[in-house]
């Protein structure tokens, strides 16, 4: 890439490349500090359903509504070296078109939003269990399933940021995220054992699709279907 290039990136997708930033370093902060330092901030489905009965009942408290901020500070929480570098690569690639075509404001919208909604989707489908989740995987489906949304309502212009410097078709990219959660579905629903929440994959894909499907502004260089 020419300096101008990498000048244009870094002003367009600065956003973007300090939420990525401040990912590394909660996790550099995570191997400093150990597992009894981050264990509050992962979502438990076990704790989150206790606190949902408590708030329909009309005795919930602090304790309660600081195991609901979990739904959100998971994402910002990773596993292993192995996790946070794939977790960010497919974050870095989908959630810069976001940019690319809606801006930064509209992607930290959706990185929020989406989080929420696959933690949600995650705690529905495990009520009772407490193993805790984290990672910001419901967020990267959820900028995929953003993508297929406004892919619905417009067509898009093909990429130009890195590493598709090339031009790629808009169906192709769309495609992918499509693939993923077939994927996903498909665990999901043979209960294939491990350690990946498909749940929370389908409902961060699901706000993503849902939310700019119905909300999101018309993208930079979209013309109407």
């Amino acid at each position: 890439m020419r300096d101008d290039a990498v000048r244009q990136l870094f002003r367009a997708q600065g956003p973007l490349l300090g939420l990525i930033a401040v990912m590394f370093g909660i996790f550099l902060f995570q191997e400093i500090h150990g597992r009894e330092w981050y264990l509050p901030f992962m979502a438990v489905p076990a704790l989150i359903t206790e606190s949902w009965q408590d708030l329909r009942a009309g005795t919930a408290d602090m304790g309660d509504f600081k195991i609901f901020g979990t739904l959100i500070t998971c994402a910002f929480l990773h596993a292993d070296p192995e996790h946070i570098v794939y977790n960010m690569l497919f974050l870095w690639i989908f959630a810069a078109l976001i940019v690319e075509l809606i801006g930064a404001r509209w992607m930290f919208g959706i990185f929020l939003f989406t989080e929420f909604t696959a933690s949600i989707f995650h705690v529905v489908l495990n009520a009772g269990d407490p193993v805790p989740m984290l990672g910001a995987s419901g967020s990267v489906m959820g900028f995929e399933g953003a993508y297929l949304g406004l892919a619905t309502r417009w067509l898009l212009p093909e990429p130009h940021i890195w590493p598709m410097s090339r031009p790629i078709p808009a169906g192709q990219l769309a495609l992918i995220g499509v693939a993923g959660v077939i994927i996903d579905f498909t665990s999901l629903m043979s209960h294939e054992p491990g350690n990946i929440a498909y749940g929370a994959h389908l409902g961060g894909f699901v706000g993503g699709l849902l939310l700019a499907a119905l909300a999101a502004p018309k993208p930079r260089g979209a013309h109407h279907r």
